[in-house]
């Protein structure tokens, strides 16, 4: 076994696995644990929410 583990979130079984789960493409991570794992669609979700209210990230036209 891997001194340091990864877990991903497979966004196709909306759960968390290890490096030998599924593709990439279908997955968030890695990362350090299984809860931040779990945790990877809140975490998106708050990165979402912070960069659309970020006055530097503004298109033109959205003010």
């Amino acid at each position: 076994m891997s001194e340091n583990p990864e877990y991903y979130y497979c966004l196709t079984h909306k759960s968390v696995e290890d490096r030998d789960g599924c593709r990439n493409t279908d997955r968030i991570g890695p990362f350090a644990t299984r809860d931040e794992a779990a945790a990877a669609l809140q975490k998106v979700a708050e990165r979402n929410e912070a960069w659309d209210n970020d006055p530097k990230w503004k298109d033109a036209g959205d003010e």
